[in-house]
């Protein structure tokens, strides 16, 4: 049994999260003479025929609070989020140059143009816009998006020179299977306790899941959640929030914490879809393929990132997380110019006010640096909900 405390679990936590060199995942390519990783942008794309082709998926979240862009802005105008420009500086400044292959999700015409982007200026390197479907029937959208799996699946193949077998992908599954498992453990164990998993660590250690291989962080997982459970934390009466909108663009530690500071204990967020994006077991009998396939049409999260067939269902998700999390309200927080995100918000209002259920909108960018302004937003939304939720 880990005898790690929840400090050190957090600093290690913490010095990943800042190590823009990405100094984990190179130690992993070089201990094993022919390994590659795998870079991807947030949202979703399936780690698990990353992982059975004996690579490291790796997250790409952009620079960060503190990274200077400066090349990144001489290929994107100012009106648009800044996670492309940080990631272009991550890659022209040499923090990428150990990746192999990049896959950019279907999140918005940003990314996709990201991808464009990264084709001209890294000819040697894979690269795969990752498309997903728009229809979720079986046998239209489970075709395209199984199709799409297998090109992904050959791509790989042919980049690592090794055959990925129905046993290794099944193996993949489980692994990420348990991971997730482990994931929603933390996410219970923060909502039903929330002063003993600070948001801003049960952030930090899903970050470094991003950078870790996935056996390595569903151990740091176990190890977190009993030095969490056995730490002695006052129970302050803060008001219970979900943060929506912050999924691809990641907000600034110091907003995460600013919030909770500012009487707000965020119970759920979106920050990380990849993580939770399926809901669920993937199924590790049968084609696994398939069975990748079937649980994005019919197990995925109904979120902004993914497109909706029937738009009266707009918001039951968001509306479960507030039941089953019992929130008193939440935190739209999106990044800056984000589509996905801002465009989803009206929708998300009108059921929000339908049921009464108190909220408030803010906006950031991963280099957001005056938190002030931003506290006083919320401590202001917490007051209001104490003193006249119950009304």
């Amino acid at each position: 049994m880990s005898t790690k405390s929840v400090k050190e679990i957090a600093t290690y936590c913490q010095e990943i999260f800042e190590d823009l060199d990405f100094s984990k995942a190179r130690e992993w390519k070089a201990a094993q003479a022919g390994r590659k990783v795998i870079g991807f942008m947030p949202v979703y794309v399936p780690r698990e025929i990353i992982h059975a082709a004996g690579m490291l998926p790796l997250g790409i979240l952009g620079g960060g609070a503190d990274m200077e862009v400066i090349h990144g802005d001489a290929y994107y105008q100012s009106y648009i989020c800044r996670i492309p420009r940080s990631t272009i500086e991550l890659a022209i400044t040499g923090r990428l140059d150990f990746v192999d292959g990049m896959m950019f999700p279907s999140i918005c015409d940003v990314i996709r143009n990201l991808s464009g982007i990264w084709k001209l200026l890294f000819k040697d390197k894979y690269v795969r816009y990752f498309d997903a479907p728009q229809n979720f029937k079986d046998n239209i959208g489970g075709v395209f998006y199984a199709n799409e799996l297998r090109e992904l699946k050959e791509g790989l193949e042919r980049l690592s020179g090794r055959t990925v077998s129905d046993a290794d992908l099944s193996n993949s599954i489980a692994l990420y299977n348990e991971n997730r498992r482990w994931v929603n453990k933390v996410y219970d164990f923060r909502s039903a306790t929330p002063w003993k998993a600070p948001s801003a660590e049960v952030y930090l250690l899903m970050r470094a899941g991003m950078v870790l291989p996935v056996e390595e962080h569903t151990l740091l997982m176990q190890d977190y959640l009993a030095a969490a459970e056995a730490e002695n934390r006052p129970m302050r009466d803060n008001c219970r929030v979900a943060i929506s909108g912050s999924f691809c663009e990641q907000p600034p530690l110091n907003l995460i914490k600013s919030l909770e500071m500012a009487g707000c204990y965020i119970v759920d967020d979106d920050f990380m879809l990849v993580n939770r994006w399926i809901k669920g077991d993937v199924s590790t009998d049968g084609d696994p393929i398939e069975s990748l396939a079937k649980a994005f049409l019919h197990q995925s999260a109904e979120t902004a990132a993914k497109y909706e067939v029937d738009m009266n269902v707009k918001g039951a998700y968001l509306l479960d997380i507030i039941d089953k999390r019992k929130a008193d309200g939440v935190i739209f927080a999106a990044p800056s110019f984000c589509d996905p995100a801002l465009l989803d918000q009206p929708m998300l209002v009108s059921r929000l006010e339908a049921r009464k259920i108190p909220y408030i909108t803010m906006q950031y960018a991963e280099n957001s640096g005056q938190m002030q302004p931003i506290r006083e937003q919320a401590g202001t939304f917490a007051d209001s909900i104490k003193l006249w939720g119950a009304a």
